[in-house]
């Protein structure tokens, strides 16, 4: 989102309520369910938010079939919930890459869509909107009439007078490329993505957490962390020069650790490749040196612990959890880490 989008978010929450969503974890990836998000919209619910493009992992939720089930529950109740859809960095990627995908002003209940371009519409950082399907949508309490110069001008910011440059930027870009010049910038950031992919499966130490439809990114863990973790390969990574973040899942998946490599229009297949070979040095530095935090589990589920005298068995799990928040803690001390 913008830091225009940002600042007026809190007046905007007031008439647009992001829904917390029910969300299920299956076959590793953290998404939402629309029918239970469904089930949980009431009379007071004024929207339900839909993202194309989850920071975790890439993915796109249905917002299809949120829309699908959010039109039934309307008919039955006489409510009229709308959607709105975080697509700040979906919305440059899907009309591309996905054009059949419905998650746009094509389905009925979409009544909002926000965008960043300083993603993947290819500008730098500070531009982007939220656009409505018509006038009636945006309530003009929202809108802040200012009276310049002798003439009404409305704005939506809070930042009435800023610098022009990112939206110029963006309108060159627009009219330089246009629709084929972004396909065959989006086509190739998936074909990067997929040489990394492979790359990371071949040396069988990875389990791929992010889906091949979505942001063009690779999300992944390590099999076996039980004697290093995803934290050390990403520390390690920063002597190579690469700053790949490493990350728990949400809560209720906190014992995941991923790593996340987002692919852009500068990531080269020469880049993606010396990446892998990059990650591989790590894996034989880790290979070499002992557990810096826990030793290896032995065919046993459990661990044990003295805990006041008394012996404390340790599921994977909990033992997953204390490594991973040990790293979190020997990061964050370093300040080296970090989503961004």
């Amino acid at each position: 989102m913008s830091p225009n989008f940002l600042v007026c978010w809190e007046k905007f929450a007031r008439y647009f309520e992001v829904e917390l969503k029910e969300v299920k974890l299956t076959e590793g990836y953290y998404v939402m369910d629309p029918v239970k998000a469904v089930e949980m919209v009431d009379e007071n619910t004024i929207c339900v938010a839909a993202i194309l493009g989850s920071t975790l992992n890439g993915e796109f939720e249905d917002v299809k079939l949120l829309n699908d089930l959010l039109v039934e529950k309307n008919k039955q109740t006489g409510w009229d919930t709308p959607i709105h859809v975080d697509a700040a960095s979906g919305g440059f990627i899907a009309p591309f890459l996905y054009p059949e995908l419905e998650w746009d002003f094509r389905l009925p209940l979409v009544k909002s869509i926000n965008v960043s371009g300083h993603k993947y519409g290819l500008v730098y950082a500070g531009i982007g909107w939220c656009i409505w399907r018509s006038k009636e949508d945006l309530p003009d309490e929202l809108i802040f009439h200012i009276n310049y110069l002798g003439a009404d001008q409305p704005t939506f910011t809070l930042n009435f007078s800023k610098g022009s440059s990112q939206v110029i930027a963006q309108y060159y870009q627009l009219i330089r490329l246009g629709f084929e010049g972004y396909k065959n910038v989006m086509e190739n950031c998936r074909e990067n993505a997929m040489v990394l992919k492979e790359g990371l499966e071949k040396t069988g130490r990875f389990n791929i957490v992010s889906k091949d439809k979505g942001v063009p990114l690779v999300a992944f863990s390590l099999k076996d962390s039980s004697i290093h973790t995803e934290f050390e390969i990403s520390d390690i990574l920063r002597r190579f020069g690469w700053i790949v973040p490493a990350y728990t899942m949400p809560p209720d998946a906190q014992h995941i650790t991923v790593l996340r490599v987002v692919i852009r229009e500068d990531f080269s297949r020469t880049l993606a490749e010396r990446l892998i070979n990059d990650i591989k040095k790590v894996l034989h530095e880790l290979d070499t040196l002992p557990s810096r935090v826990t030793a290896k589990l032995t065919g046993s589920e459990e661990m044990t612990s003295e805990n006041n005298g008394k012996t404390v068995k340790k599921t994977t799990i909990e033992v997953q959890r204390e490594i991973t928040a040990a790293w979190k803690k020997i990061l964050l001390d370093k300040k080296t880490n970090g989503v961004c």
